[in-house]
Formats: structure tokens, C-alpha cells, sequence
């Protein structure tokens, strides 16, 4: 397999397009056609990490953190990332990064922070806004069906737990060709009268080019008429953070202590207890405190995340206790989750999870 077949791989757990904006994801080094001998699979890419890849002969690193994350204007070796670069590129070892592709992921990084916690019937917290569009297009009521199906084949009408979903209305299509026309139907210069059903489709703005090929190649017109809108639905399947609830209600303290041991967490940083009990909790790996408000939003009794600055502790506000764990804490389950996934995708094919320490923090 090459890093190119690898990548496409991952990119069916986590879209490239649905990484944020200021991230830098995908193949960071390396020659996208290379054929791997083993990929190995890390939280960072450490100088550490690329040395224990050239010691289990595996020449692709799938990261979740991108080590590249702003512009290289050097490679001389200077600082780490510097170094990381430079040994990769001697090695021939490409290195290929997720981060908030996965973030955003229905299936990543938090949906296994609620696995190990036990938390049922997770949510996306944040909803990605701008992601779900609509196609509107028209099509003779005898071949609807066929347009339908491949539409559907391309991703589109796929609506929750649900798939093949669209709306129809049949009316009557009018058009006159022109000389340079080819008309399926109708006649050169004379205004044409079709019987047609209009299709209605939502479709994940990521496989809006598969879409329109498939509605191209389906079609019988020379010219297809269709428009697409961007829709401000919540998208229930993208976006940050999850919200879910415990099998059974739990003390604070309790449940704090629980997650301290299930998340090997040397410290619990936290808001003032409520005295409440715990049922509905909300989580997010990494960087947190931007979506406390959407926590408090979503009747969360405990948010789960880290990175809190001392006054972000203040928006706790008595309706919730604030919880930071620490961010290699809340994120570092995530290579096991990719380990998994690859393995099971390409079970004969060699995917080792790393075994380096990549957590900068220690604790006294």
C-alpha cells in the first residue's frame, strides 16, 4: 500500500474538510505515491517517535497532532520541529497529521473520551455550522429514479441514521435549443414542454464534487439545471466536543475520582462542587474552554476538558463543575482509537501503536 491509499483511508474516519480552518492536516513530509512498510501510530511526532519508527522499520508516522503547524522559513535544525523534519526527510519516513479533522469527527477523539468514561448516547456538542447544502434539480419523471439513485450513491440524502433520503415534485420543465444544441428531447428552435420531477437532496459540503459528477453523468440533458444552497441546519454527525449521560447517577467527588483513574490523570483542576449529582456530562479533548459556554448551553452537570485558565474557571457560574485534566490526558486514547480503526480496515497490513512518551507536562 502507499501513503496516498493509507491517507484515503483515514480520510473515510475524518475528512480532510472537516478539519478547522487554522489547522494544518494531512500528508505533512513525504512522497504520497511511497509504498509503506509499516505505519506507526502517535499522538506527536517527536524526534523519539521518528526513532522508534526507523526501529520498527516503519516508514509512515499517522499523527493526530500536526508537527508543522505554522510556515518552516528554514530547516537547519535549530529547534525541534526543525529536527523532527529533517530526520524524517532523511529517513524517507513521511508523516501524516489529523487534528481537528478528527476533532470534528462523530466517531474520534471525543466519542472515545465517552467510551472510557462510560458515557451513553453521546452528542456533538458544537455543531461545525456551514456544513450540510442542498441540491434542488430537474430531471424527466422517467429517469428521476436513476438520477436519484446515483445521487445517493455519491453521499447524498444521508440524514442521520438514515440514508436515501430526498423530496420530489413532479411539474412541467419548458426550454427552447438553441443551433449549437444536441437536445435529448424537443426540437432545434421550438420551446419544448417535459414532463419532470424535481429532486430535492441535503448532502456533507465535503462531497459536493462527487455529487455533481454523479448528477452529470446520470442525467439525459446536455445542459442540467440544479442549484446548490448552503443550509444553516445543525449538523448532528460534525462538530466539537460530545454531550452524553453516565449509566447511574454519581457524587462529584465520585465521578471526579473515577475519571482521574480511567483517565490516568495525575491532577483533577476543578470549579467549585455543586453538591449535585452527576448524570449529563459534556467533554472535550484538548483545548477546551471555548465551548464552555455551549456545556452550560446544553444542561451539562460536569464539562471535561483542559487547558482552563484561572478566569475561565469563573464561567462555571454555579450551573456546573468545570473539570481540566490535563490535554495529553483527554486526547491520549486517541491513537489506540486509530490503531483500531486501521487494523480492522486493513487487517494484514502492519500498524504499530507507539509506544514513546510524548506528554511534555510532569507533576511533582
Amino acid at each position: 500500500m502507499t501513503v496516498n491509499d493509507i491517507a484515503k483511508i483515514l480520510e473515510e474516519l475524518a475528512p480532510l474538510a472537516h478539519a478547522e480552518d487554522f489547522d494544518n492536516v494531512g500528508l505533512l513530509v513525504g512522497n504520497p505515491n511511497m509504498e509503506v512498510t509499516g505505519a506507526l501510530v502517535t499522538l506527536d511526532t517527536l524526534e523519539n517517535v521518528v526513532d522508534e519508527a526507523i526501529a520498527k522499520k516503519c516508514n509512515l508516522i499517522v499523527s493526530f497532532h500536526p508537527i508543522i503547524f505554522k510556515g518552516l522559513k528554514k530547516l537547519t535544525g535549530s529547534n525541534y520541529v526543525e529536527r523532527v523534519v529533517l530526520k524524517a526527510i532523511t529517513h524517507n519516513i513521511a508523516i501524516y497529521s489529523m487534528h481537528t479533522a478528527l476533532d470534528n469527527c462523530k466517531l474520534g477523539v471525543n466519542a472515545k473520551i465517552c467510551e472510557v468514561l462510560g458515557i451513553t448516547k453521546p452528542e456533538i456538542l458544537i455543531s461545525k455550522k456551514g456544513t450540510i447544502k442542498k441540491m434542488v434539480t430537474y430531471a424527466p419523471v422517467a429517469d428521476a429514479d436513476a438520477v436519484k439513485s446515483a445521487l445517493y450513491a455519491a453521499g447524498a440524502g444521508e440524514i442521520g441514521k438514515y440514508s436515501n433520503c430526498s423530496y420530489s415534485l413532479e411539474g412541467v420543465g419548458s426550454f427552447k435549443a438553441g443551433n449549437e444544441a444536441n437536445p435529448t428531447v424537443g426540437t432545434i428552435g421550438e420551446v419544448h414542454f417535459e414532463k419532470e420531477t424535481q429532486i430535492n437532496v441535503i448532502f456533507s459540503f465535503e462531497k459536493e464534487k462527487d455529487i455533481l459528477k454523479a448528477l452529470f453523468d446520470s442525467h439525459p440533458y446536455e445542459e442540467v439545471a440544479y442549484e446548490i444552497i448552503t443550509l444553516e441546519n445543525t449538523n448532528q454527525d460534525l462538530g466539537m466536543g460530545m454531550i452524553g449521560t453516565l449509566a447511574r447517577e454519581m457524587d462529584e467527588k465520585e465521578f471526579l475520582l473515577d475519571v482521574k483513574k480511567r483517565m490516568n490523570a495525575s491532577v483533577v483542576r476543578h470549579s467549585k462542587l455543586l453538591g449535585k449529582k452527576v448524570k449529563r456530562v459534556a467533554v472535550l479533548g484538548g483545548s477546551g474552554a471555548f465551548a464552555i459556554g455551549a456545556a452550560k448551553g446544553s444542561k451539562a452537570d460536569i464539562f471535561i476538558s483542559a487547558d482552563f485558565k484561572y478566569h475561565d474557571f469563573f464561567q462555571a457560574e454555579n450551573q456546573l463543575v468545570l473539570a481540566d485534566i490535563g490535554h495529553f490526558e483527554t486526547e491520549q486514547f486517541t491513537k489506540d482509537l486509530l490503531v483500531d480503526y486501521l487494523t480492522k480496515k486493513i487487517p494484514n497490513f502492519a500498524v504499530s501503536l507507539s509506544e514513546s512518551i510524548t506528554n511534555p507536562i510532569k507533576y511533582l
